[in-house]
């Protein structure tokens, strides 16, 4: 919910403005030129609280961090390899993972991981920082797609380790969260999901759901909440189609959609 700018909300920065006027200039009562400096002070103290607040406490980014909002000056100030590149996983990254994403057993070398620091924009063009765990294979495929999906503003809502949800499938798609590396099995199998190699990508998760239609009659959802989106006829945010950006790129790079298989449809899925 977007935080209402009120006087309440400003106190703090006129309080600041005040104190200022008080220490600095009252003792100078005499000269209507400091008068005037003092008060421009003041206003100009509220005004940068009033950006924080309309920014939402935004602050510039000094050093990596996923999920929080970049602007156009700190792309220009840090440049663009800041936000996209692939590295080994660092050792705090890999402490988040374990037990979840990458649980005891896993045979997954680590070595054969990287670690992508990825930007993305939502919906309301705003940028964002995002990251994901992948296999080296194919590291730099995903660096060049992401970074061309950015340039192009091709909306992402949100992209962050599926270990903030637990290694949680359904509550990572149920928040539209895209990522990629995450030790399991296929929903409803023992098959190993080419999820647990690092080699598949889920996109914008919650609009672009998974599903099966059972011989029984029934219809298996992942997630459950992105039922009203397996109707494809229909247009709403985030929906990936054949021949949309994001479908060009993953398919130009070798990728494999889901949205296309026959026996199920997983309009969020790109593998290879």
């Amino acid at each position: 919910m977007k935080k209402k700018t009120t006087s309440k909300n400003l106190f703090p920065y006129f309080a600041v403005g005040k104190s200022l006027y008080l220490f600095i200039f009252a003792p100078m009562q005499t000269f209507n030129l400091h008068k005037i400096i003092a008060m421009l002070l003041l206003l100009t103290v509220a005004a940068i609280g009033m950006a924080q607040e309309k920014m939402g406490g935004y602050k510039p980014i000094e050093q990596w961090e996923p999920g929080i909002r970049v602007s156009q000056d700190d792309v220009k100030r840090l440049g663009m390899n800041f936000f996209f590149r692939a590295e080994p996983i660092p050792d705090h990254v890999f402490q988040r993972m374990q037990g979840k994403s990458y649980p005891k057993d896993c045979p997954i070398p680590r070595k054969n991981l990287r670690y992508l620091r990825l930007m993305h924009v939502r919906e309301d063009g705003k940028a964002w920082t995002g990251e994901m765990v992948c296999n080296k294979s194919i590291a730099k495929d995903l660096v060049d797609i992401f970074r061309e999906l950015y340039q192009q503003r091709y909306p992402i809502e949100r992209m962050l380790l599926i270990d903030d949800f637990n290694a949680n499938d359904e509550q990572s798609m149920s928040n539209n969260n895209s990522s990629c590396f995450c030790y399991r099995t296929i929903a409803n199998k023992k098959k190993l999901s080419k999820h647990a190699q690092g080699l598949a990508v889920d996109i914008n998760t919650l609009y672009n759901p998974y599903y099966i239609d059972r011989s029984n009659g029934t219809r298996f959802i992942q997630p459950a909440t992105g039922a009203p989106y397996c109707d494809r006829t229909k247009s709403f945010p985030y929906k990936i189609d054949k021949g949309d950006l994001c479908y060009r790129l993953f398919i130009s790079h070798g990728f494999r959609w889901g949205g296309e298989w026959h026996s199920c449809k997983d309009f969020q899925h790109f593998e290879k």
